[in-house]
Formats: C-alpha cells, structure tokens, sequence
C-alpha cells in the first residue's frame, strides 16, 4: 500500500510538472511573439520619425534628431546663434554646466516662451551631470542648479558627462593642484550614480537619463542594475570616427546615439595642435565630390550620413547661414553607394579627438574610458 501511494504521488507531481512546463513554454511563445511584433513595431516608427525629423525614447517622448550644440560659444555669440536656431526651427539644444552657457539658454528661451512663439513642450533640452558632480550626493544638486539656470521645471534628457570625476573644490569646474594636474576622484562609482539620475526620473526634475563618452564594459554595468533604462549615449562621432562597435552594441541594447563634434570639431584640433594627424573632413576629397553631386554643402553631406544612420546630431555653429543649412537635411537622401564611400573614410581610434587629454593626468582614473 505505501508503494502503491507512493507511485501514486509520483505520476501527480508529474502531471503537475508537465501542465506548468506547457503553461511555461505558451507564456514564453506568446511573449515572443509580443516581443518581436513591438521590436517591429518600434523599429518600423522609428525609422519613419526619423524622416519627419524626430526619434521616439523609450519613455515615449519624442526627440528632434538635429539639435543645436552649445560648446565652445561665448555668450555673446550663443544668445544671438540660439536665437538664429529657433527661428530657424531647431527645437532640440544640447548644453552642460562646464559649457558655462546654461544661464544665457535660459533668458533667450525665457523671452521665446513668455512671447507665446513657442511653449515649453516644444522644445527638447539636453544637459549633464559634470565631473565635478560626479558622486551620488550631488547629483540632485547639480541638476536643480541646471534647472535654476535654464529657468525650467524639467529637463528632457539629463546624462552622466563623463564616467570619471572631479574632487570638489570651491565652485572649480575643473579643479587642478599646483603643477596643472586635474583633481581626480578616484572613488566614482556609475552605479550608485545611476541610482541618483534614476531618482531625478521619479521626482520629474529628468524625463529621460542616459550616458555621454561612456566604453561599452561601463555601460553594461549600469544595465545589469538599472530600474531606468538607458535612453541616450552622447559619444563623439563623425565620418573619420564611427565607433561602429560601440554603436552596434548600444543598437542591440535599444540605446540611442548622439554624436557630438559631427563636423569634426575643427577649432579643437587646432586647439590640441592635431591638425597633421586628424585632417579637415569639410575638405575631404570625397566628401566634397559627393557634395557636388547633390548640391549640398560639405557640412549637410556629413551630417545626413549620421542622420541616415539614425544617430541624433548636434552641429554647432554660429554662422546664421551655417545654422540653417545644418537643419536641412530631410527632403533628400545619400544612396547606398555614397554611404558606402563615406563609411569608408572612418580612421578607426585615431580619428578621435576628443580624447579628454586637456585634462591633465586623467588618464589616471579608474574609469577612463578610452
């Protein structure tokens, strides 16, 4: 009788494990099904909103996938461009503390929604935790003093500048000791940092929270423990820099790319005395034979294959004619063959220029990233 019971409880457990199994397996077949229709879905939108200008986050907002870039700009210059720029129709500005221009952003954009020309929803704007901010407790400072600069309730995308950090001395952005050497934190850590940004999502202060010149190991990292996803990695990208690896990664990751210096950042190779080793890309005999062949200035040649690729640019200039002819890029198309030509002319690592090496032993962090 105990065997018998016990062949009894045996089939039972089995027939129990076997119903769950087949539960298990409809669930995961239909999940998939789910799953690859909305990749679908997502990829067919985005590639449409990408033609009409625009990109959609995760968080379902939408974002203008050609911004207005702030860096290098006095202020002078950056009030009188960024009027240009909304005139113009640009809708997507991209800043940051060590850009030092916040608070200017902040009066023009001030008069343009106080004159009713546009309203808050209109524009998308893009700031960043500096290096100096780099620790968890003072993430929330540096955002509410962003917001109190710009003059906004909210930013649309807030992101990590760097993945190393500055100690904090006085109001320095860029505090150094007595030979030059910046002042590294060597105690960064990206996650109880991401823990932060995500906390800035939840109280509205962030409508998205993303990354900016972070390596892939680092980012995998912050996924492996975030609640938030990872919308956005602003990296330096251009036709003679591709970074076709990280980018490939950050696809597969549902991760969106802004590529800054698309132009190539010319006054900055000049600054770090580059200009043999990096070349003028606006010079570049294929780009400029492609550029003939549509009638297009070299810039919007360059600027359309990022764009093509579905990476968000952010051209910065100060030339009003420069400044409308960067946003003019979507009544046409590169071909597949000119695309080819210019994926061609990237120079892998040593096309890069932004290498952070203004910064004087910074290479010394833990977490440098290149």
């Amino acid at each position: 009788m105990p065997q018998l019971l016990h062949a009894c409880l045996i089939k039972v457990v089995y027939d129990c494990v076997h119903m769950l199994k087949e539960k298990v397996k409809l669930v995961l077949r239909n999940w998939n099904r789910y799953y690859s229709y909305s990749v679908i879905l997502q990829s067919c939108y985005c590639t449409q909103a990408m033609e009409n200008g625009t990109i959609l986050l995760p968080n379902g907002h939408l974002m203008p996938i050609v911004g207005f870039g702030t860096w290098q700009a006095s202020e002078e210059e950056l009030q009188d461009a960024l009027n240009i720029a909304l005139e113009a129709g640009y809708r997507h500005i991209d800043t940051a503390p060590v850009y030092e221009n916040e608070k200017v952003i902040g009066h023009v954009l001030k008069k343009w929604f106080d004159s009713g020309r546009i309203k808050r929803s209109d524009i998308f704007i893009v700031t960043k935790l500096p290096c100096v901010g780099n620790r968890p407790e003072d993430v929330e400072t540096w955002i509410k003093k962003s917001l109190k600069d710009l003059q906004l309730e909210y930013v649309d995308l807030y992101l990590v500048h760097t993945p190393f950090g500055f100690k904090k001395v006085g109001e320095d952005l860029h505090p150094k000791d007595e030979n030059g050497q910046i002042l590294l934190d060597l105690s960064t850590d990206h996650v109880k940092v991401w823990a932060e940004m995500e906390k800035q999502v939840e109280c509205g202060r962030a409508k998205a929270i993303g990354l900016s010149n972070f390596n892939i190991p680092q980012i995998k990292r912050i996924l492996k423990n975030a609640k938030v996803k990872v919308s956005m990695l602003q990296i330096e990208l251009h036709v003679f820099f591709q970074q076709k690896e990280l980018v490939k990664y950050c696809k597969e990751e549902n991760i969106f790319i802004t590529a800054y210096s698309p132009l190539g950042s010319r006054s900055l190779v000049k600054l770090l005395n580059r200009t043999e080793k990096i070349p003028d890309m606006l010079q570049n005999d294929v780009v400029l034979k492609i550029a003939k062949e549509y009638k297009k200035s070299p810039a919007q040649i360059l600027l359309r294959f990022i764009i093509q690729n579905e990476i968000v640019v952010i051209p910065k200039s100060t030339n009003p004619q420069r400044i409308k002819e960067n946003k003019e890029l979507f009544d046409w198309k590169l071909k597949p063959e000119d695309m080819q030509k210019l994926k061609n002319l990237d120079l892998g690592e040593s096309g890069r220029i932004c290498d952070f090496e203004f910064f004087k032993g910074v290479r010394n962090h833990p977490e440098f990233p290149f």
